[in-house]
């Protein structure tokens, strides 16, 4: 700091005493003798009732008082007092929150987030704008409540999802759950869709009105205009560990595949409702056990390095049996399925990580 504004500040500080200084020697004195004139006005109105009235004034005053701190207790909370000073002073309030994923972004893996608006063009066709944009034919019918294929025509402005699915807006009463079940869904991919906004990351609530992306998502009762999907298979069951046809990797658990390989899921998840355990696909050594920061949502989770340049990794877990630094064979216990971290219900998120980025485990495990 510098001298003169050293001197600058000093100069300020004692006008402000001075002026202070004068306040207590005259307002101030006037300001009291009123409060105490007053005080001694209130007593005797009391005494004269006998003291009937001592009990609702001390009450309201003690109301009075509550209603009080409770109004301006938030404005001496630390986070509120961060919130002030941590970004330019600029405090935002909860209606600033914006829970709509219209717009585009870039995912960092060459696929837009959010909802982009087309402008059909001379040519188009409601398929060729569901091959352009990587959806599914009926993506397009549902964001823009199309009556049939030929329902595009030059000139018209149609909505486009970043993925095959349902653009859902919440309404009053509904859950990450219950949306889940209308579309047939899991509700992990909800949650883990990446443009998927929730007001608490850990309960996933959500705002009345927010628009939400079901990825996967078929209408209800309607009558598909694209072709059926393969159904997804289920994990072999425990007395089924088998090695795959590679040769090295086993399935880590059993139960049903409850969402699969994504550009913004780089994972499969298994799910079995009564927990059971979750095994090494490969040996290794176990380079991250535990519930570690920072785990990105995993929650409890083990990280098995095989050598090779190629990790696996096991989230979600509700315990461990193993150690980091620790050797581990194929098929050796890591631990239990569970549903830690940022997770909507008992399953295995298993990743496999390449030098080239996270592979695609079923090209392992089948």
């Amino acid at each position: 700091m510098s001298e003169s504004i050293k001197k600058s500040f000093f100069n300020d500080f004692a006008a402000f005493l001075k002026a202070w200084l004068s306040f207590f020697k005259k307002d101030l004195t006037l300001l009291t003798s009123f409060l105490d004139e007053n005080k001694s006005r209130g007593a005797y109105f009391l005494y004269r009732q006998r003291g009937k009235l001592a009990r609702p004034v001390s009450h309201f005053g003690v109301g009075l008082m509550m209603i009080l701190g409770v109004a301006i207790s938030p404005l001496f909370s630390p986070d509120q007092i961060d919130r002030a000073i941590g970004d330019g002073g600029v405090v935002l309030g909860e209606n600033s929150l914006n829970f709509t994923v219209l717009g585009v972004e870039n995912t960092g893996s060459g696929r837009r987030g959010g909802v982009v608006d087309y402008t059909v063009v001379e040519g188009d066709t409601a398929s060729s704008i569901a091959q352009k944009f990587n959806v599914s034919l009926d993506t397009i019918r549902w964001a823009n409540d199309l009556k049939s294929v030929d329902d595009v025509r030059a000139g018209q402005t149609l909505r486009i999802l970043p993925e095959t699915g349902v653009l859902h807006s919440v309404k009053r009463g509904e859950t990450v759950y219950s949306i889940a079940k209308t579309y047939g869904v899991d509700p992990q991919a909800i949650v883990d869709f990446p443009f998927n906004a929730f007001i608490n990351d850990e309960t996933f609530a959500l705002a009345v009105g927010q628009d939400l992306i079901i990825p996967g998502g078929v209408m209800p009762k309607a009558q598909p205009w694209s072709l059926p999907t393969v159904p997804i298979e289920t994990a072999p069951q425990a007395p089924d560990y088998v090695a795959s046809a590679l040769g090295e990797y086993i399935w880590p658990t059993t139960g049903k595949i409850s969402q699969g390989y994504h550009w913004y899921h780089k994972a499969i998840d298994i799910a079995d409702s009564s927990g059971p355990a979750v095994v090494a696909s490969r040996g290794g050594t176990v380079v991250d056990a535990g519930w570690t920061a920072p785990s990105r949502g995993y929650g409890i989770y083990v990280v098995v390095d095989h050598g090779d340049g190629v990790q696996t990794l096991y989230a979600h877990l509700s315990s461990v049996s193993v150690s980091g630094g620790q050797q581990v064979l194929r098929g050796q216990v890591l631990g239990r399925m569970g549903s830690t971290g940022r997770s909507t219900g008992t399953h295995l998120h298993f990743e496999i990580r390449t030098p080239s980025g996270n592979a695609n485990p079923l090209s392992y495990l089948q």
